[in-house]
């Protein structure tokens, strides 16, 4: 039953990005869904009511913080790109997830290179994310306390 219930939910998915509802569509879209399916293996997992409004506040303040973080950083990328000095100080910096979860860290890489100025390059086997930055030495000091509230968000949406 998990199965099927997972590959209905694709095929909705599928159908809803592609807004093709023809028989061949359906068809295809329900064979790309049950291949996934089947090639993931998903486990079933119950929802903990009472963890919800909890992890709803805070995906809702991550996404916003988000939000900030790429208005922001796209007008200091503007101001630096369009100064005729280019003063960019650019280099690597290692910032350590703190997330528990594969997925945790996967969106710390996804919220850090979504970001224009900074570019994630490699996560290694302990979750330090290897972020290219255009201001190596501001982006060192922001890092961490931002790093923090991402992990701290995170750990309210996904435990």
């Amino acid at each position: 039953m998990h199965y099927i219930r997972t590959i209905l939910i694709l095929l909705v998915i599928y159908l809803a990005l592609t807004g093709n509802l023809q028989p061949s569509n359906i068809v295809l879209g329900a064979l790309v869904a049950a291949v996934a399916t089947l090639l993931l293996r998903p486990q079933p997992s119950r929802l903990d009511w009472r963890r919800l409004p909890a992890a709803t506040w805070a995906l809702i303040r991550y996404i916003a913080i988000l939000a900030v973080d790429v208005i922001e950083s796209g007008i200091t990328v503007a101001r630096i790109v369009l100064d005729p000095k280019l003063p960019i100080r650019p280099g690597i910096v290692a910032i350590p997830s703190g997330c528990s979860s594969e997925l945790g860290t996967a969106l710390s890489a996804h919220a850090l290179s979504v970001t224009p100025g900074e570019l994630v390059i490699g996560i290694d086997d302990y979750g330090v994310l290897y972020t290219h930055c255009l201001d190596a030495t501001h982006s060192a000091e922001y890092a961490a306390q931002a790093q923090a509230m991402r992990r701290d968000l995170l750990s309210k949406i996904f435990v």
